[in-house]
């Protein structure tokens, strides 16, 4: 595969969203590329997802804090997520779990991933990441039919094996082509 242009990356804000998929451990390879390309990355996890991968691991490599809990932002008059969401250039969550998904589709803020999904304005890249036949159920398919029609855009999942043993379409794309989705997308992006 070809090198990835990443090169409008640089000084461009990226929300790393991270959910509760056995892929989870896969986003700390996209943080430190990201951020080795000159994004801000700020990595935005899952309840489940930090049970998968240590917020630790992705903030180190991100270079900013792994935010995990609504309930403790920072101190600032302003709530952190809507800030974070406000400077957000880029919203990509990789890997997107079917729960994460229904709830962008369905407008459902539980907790502080998808509250961002609803404060931001920015471009929003998908990267499915489950089981095949949760991919294949039709509640899925149409929480992703809703967010194409939104213009959000998305890297299809792949075929391979399974974390669950079956053999499918369903495993996170690889990194490269996430990242390939992420560099033209930001080159599209009129910065902020």
């Amino acid at each position: 595969m070809n090198p990835v242009d990443l090169s409008d990356c640089e000084g461009r804000t990226v929300v790393l969203g991270v959910c509760g998929s056995i892929a989870a451990y896969r986003a700390a390879d996209l943080a430190s590329q990201l951020t080795q390309a000159g994004a801000e990355v700020y990595p935005v996890l899952t309840a489940e997802a930090a049970r998968l991968v240590s917020p630790l691991t992705l903030s180190t490599l991100a270079r900013h804090p792994a935010a995990v809990d609504l309930w403790e932002e920072g101190k600032g008059w302003q709530p952190g997520h809507i800030e974070l969401a406000d400077s957000a250039d880029l919203f990509l969550v990789a890997p997107a779990t079917a729960h994460t998904l229904a709830c962008f589709a369905h407008g459902l803020a539980p907790d502080l991933l998808t509250s961002l999904y609803l404060a931001t304005e920015a471009p929003v890249l998908l990267a499915p990441a489950m089981n095949g036949k949760m991919l294949a159920h039709p509640a899925t398919t149409a929480n992703l039919a809703t967010l194409r029609e939104r213009g959000h855009a998305f890297v299809e999942p792949a075929e391979g094996m399974l974390a669950c043993g079956y053999e499918g379409t369903g495993k996170l794309a690889p990194v490269e082509a996430i990242l390939a989705v992420a560099g033209h997308l930001l080159a599209r992006s009129p910065r902020k």
